[in-house]
């Protein structure tokens, strides 16, 4: 039988069937207008912006971080655009050899690398940022589908440990962590912007969107600092510390006129870049943040309340004999029975006892508010994190002890920051001067403590202190007069204070006559055989002094063979009194 013969072909077909493929096509053929209709009609929007997610992308557009500067102009911080490598794991295609020459070329092991592109759910992660441009370039002649470079803004610190504590750092994100860059984080970061572009499936960008949003950069911030004094001074204090082979050291100095902080140094110290290596003991700012009994430099403070209250003149005689006295049962020792002082010996020799006669003549309420005026136990009002405010517990609590104690540095607190503020009243006839990390245009206004009548009187035992017979004459400068106060005081330990454990420290300004700085340092726990403020840290401030002035183009007001004799090292040098 034929093909064409079948009964197969020649039966007819059931209406029926023809029937129900007419009217299957026609669903389809609805549910096509429908889905059409659907998608381009009723919501177009959503289709097209997942359309677009598909391969526009917005590629972001970095803002450069803002600088800090120096007084000058000096760069202390910056940024500078570096390669960072990323990678997408849902893209992610190498072999095993491709694998090991890109963990090799970006310095992390196998097991790093694996770990990072083995998440296949995510579309973004680091390989590696902040990587040389060459190490970029060797990873993109890889090519290796799903790898990529992004630029970023890496600061650069130029000063690097001198001025750690100042500048600060920032993290990973370019965010402030410490220091200026987290005070002025809002003044420093910027805003980032952005560019539309069209990718391909393998992440590549194949052609530009057009659409772009420029970033706007941070605002550049201008501090007080002389770059060149802070790290004349972070060198020196960090070579009195190695030298005398103590637990750290502090030095800051002033502009004694406006108020600006010129250096402002710690040691140890740290690299900003150095993020694997720094610990809380190195970035912690000691000069603003530690707090100690500041000892005999609270003398001249008290002697000067003294004076303004006409309680004494400079020539006024203290009878300190026989070196000793008793206060509430607790006895109070100079280093050396000294008989009767004038008030101006008093500062020169460093009596504890002849401090605590005029002290005692105040009422607690009298010396607590002359204390609070001078800021401690508050705040500093600076653009600074972490100052610490001190401590001065309410005269009402203080019994006789207490008070006689407090007059010459021991049961108060406060930072050497707020000690060399207390300094400027001296430099300012008597004007308490407010202090800031920002250069200013201007001088601010002080608050008025002692008259100018007091101050002079005072500066002229600030610089006998400094001469032949006082506590600190290794703190004289070549060409310049110089005045100031040594301290040295025995460390805190449990309830008591420890035996061999020291804080040395002296604060000064200079030239004397007419203040242009004030210069304090601190160097704790000298354990080389020598521990007094005039042996440990008078040094640092001649040093630090003279240079300063110089820098500043201070003209000089003594002739250097006027000083031969005092600078001898043979010339006697007067111990001060602990407690």
């Amino acid at each position: 039988m034929s093909y064409v013969s079948s009964p197969l072909l020649t039966s007819p077909t059931p209406a029926w069937r023809e029937r129900l493929l007419m009217v299957l096509a026609g669903c389809v053929a609805l549910a096509w207008i429908g889905r059409s209709a659907y998608i381009q009609l009723i919501r177009p929007d959503f289709y097209q912006e997942e359309g677009e997610k598909r391969y526009n992308h917005h590629q972001t557009l970095p803002a450069n971080r803002g600088r800090i500067l120096d007084r000058h102009g000096n760069m202390l911080a910056g940024s500078v655009a570096v390669p960072s490598i990323w990678v997408d794991p849902k893209e992610f295609v190498a072999t095993s050899a491709e694998r090991k020459k890109l963990a090799l070329a970006l310095q992390i092991s196998l097991e790093e690398l694996n770990r990072k592109v083995k998440d296949d759910e995510s579309r973004f992660a680091w390989l590696k940022r902040f990587v040389d441009p060459a190490v970029a370039e060797q990873v993109l002649a890889l090519r290796i589908r799903g790898v990529g470079q992004r630029r970023e803004f890496q600061r650069s610190y130029p000063e690097g440990e001198s001025a750690a504590h100042v500048v600060g750092f920032t993290n990973a994100d370019d965010r402030g962590q410490e220091g200026i860059e987290l005070a002025f984080e809002k003044h420093l970061v910027g805003t980032h912007g952005s560019r539309l572009v069209i990718k391909d499936r393998t992440g590549r960008t194949v052609e530009d969107g057009g659409e772009v949003v420029e970033p706007v950069d941070g605002q550049d911030v201008h501090l007080s600092i002389d770059s060149k004094i802070q790290f004349f001074a972070y060198q020196r204090v960090r070579q009195a510390v190695q030298e005398h082979k103590a637990q750290s050291g502090s030095v800051v100095v002033l502009d004694a006129k406006s108020g600006e902080v010129l250096a402002l140094a710690n040691y140890p110290s740290y690299d900003p870049l150095e993020k694997q290596h720094r610990t809380g003991a190195q970035i912690r700012n000691r000069a603003l943040t530690d707090i100690f009994e500041p000892g005999s430099t609270i003398k001249p403070l008290v002697v000067g309340w003294a004076l303004e209250t006409k309680r004494v003149t400079p020539q006024t005689p203290i009878n300190s004999s026989p070196g000793s006295m008793v206060v509430g049962g607790v006895p109070i020792r100079d280093s050396h029975p000294n008989g009767y002082l004038s008030v101006q010996q008093v500062i020169q020799k460093s009596s504890n006892v002849g401090t605590v006669r005029m002290a005692m003549q105040m009422t607690p309420k009298e010396l607590w508010e002359l204390y609070a005026q001078l800021g401690i136990g508050h705040r500093p009002n600076i653009e600074f994190p972490g100052a610490v405010t001190g401590r001065l517990r309410a005269y009402k609590t203080w019994r006789p002890i207490e008070q006689a104690t407090m007059s010459y540095g021991y049961g108060l607190s406060v930072s050497l920051f707020q000690l060399a503020q207390a300094y400027t009243v001296f430099a300012n006839d008597g004007e308490l001067i407010p202090l800031s990390v920002l250069h200013q245009e201007k001088p601010k206004t002080g608050y008025r403590i002692f008259s100018p009548q007091t101050t002079s009187e005072v500066l002229t035992m600030l610089e006998m202190v400094t001469s032949p017979g006082g506590t600190a004459t290794k703190a004289q400068t070549a060409g310049y007069s110089v005045g100031g106060k040594t301290g040295t005081a025995k460390k805190n330990e449990g309830r008591g204070y420890a035996s061999n454990r020291y804080r040395a420290w002296f604060v000064g300004l200079a030239p004397v006559r007419h203040p242009r700085i004030v210069v304090a340092v601190m160097v704790d726990e000298p354990s080389a055989g020598v521990f007094y403020g005039g042996e440990v840290a008078a040094p640092v401030f001649s040093q630090v002094a003279g240079q300063t002035l110089r820098i500043l183009g201070v003209p000089p007001d003594l002739e250097v063979k006027n000083q031969v004799l005092a600078l001898r090292p043979d010339v006697s040098l007067q111990q001060e009194s602990l407690r």
